[in-house]
């Protein structure tokens, strides 16, 4: 028999709209880490990160009981889609979200050699055995420094080793787009690499 730990989520939303509260349990405690750095990513103070976790758990758990979740993703990217407007609402509100009006592009416009190349980037050693410790801190305020969406994409991609359909189901894009705001934050970057003389070790 099947404990609750190894189900998919599919099954446990399925569980759960029949009436099993553990079966919720066990999503709130799969996905809580993962949803809420996401969210605290985006606004970047830990008491909003903990209102729209909280608001998003609450419109999950309402949609899933009046049967309004439609399984067009994974549970957790729709989660994040959830909370992403969220986040949004709160930023339209309060005018909070930080812009950057110009974007970096090299004047060829061609993409030569991709500085993220490895879907685990973020993984220390991996970072460590691209750039030294010294320039690693450097680049990540230049990840900062990108448009959000930019830089919300790098994060997913890199930070959260998300596939771009995901990606794309949680930003409400399509899969070309998502990819291009890939290759433009891999352009910026490149370029505020070679503006502030790091180098690749090896």
């Amino acid at each position: 028999m099947k404990t609750y730990s190894t189900l998919a989520d599919k099954e446990l939303v399925r569980m759960y709209t029949e009436g099993n509260d553990n079966a919720f349990d066990v999503l709130l405690s799969r996905h809580q880490e993962k949803l809420f750095n996401y969210i605290f990513f985006l606004v970047r103070d830990e008491d909003k990160a903990n209102d729209v976790f909280q608001d998003t758990f609450v419109r999950a758990i309402t949609a899933l009981r009046t049967h309004n979740y439609e399984e067009t993703g994974s549970f957790g990217s729709w989660l994040m889609r959830i909370s992403r407007n969220l986040v949004l609402d709160v930023h339209r509100r309060t005018k909070a979200m930080p812009t950057i009006s110009h974007e970096l592009v090299d004047d060829s416009g061609e993409l030569k050699g991709d500085l993220f190349n490895d879907a685990r980037f973020c993984e220390p050693t991996v970072e460590e055995s691209i750039f030294g410790r010294e320039s690693l801190e450097y680049l990540r305020t230049m990840v900062d420094m990108l448009p959000d969406s930019q830089r919300e994409i790098v994060y997913l991609r890199y930070y959260r080793d998300m596939p771009f359909k995901d990606i794309a189901n949680i930003l409400g894009v399509s899969i070309n787009t998502a990819l291009g705001r890939v290759r433009y934050a891999i352009l910026n970057l490149r370029k505020m690499v070679n503006e502030h003389n790091l180098s690749l070790v090896g």
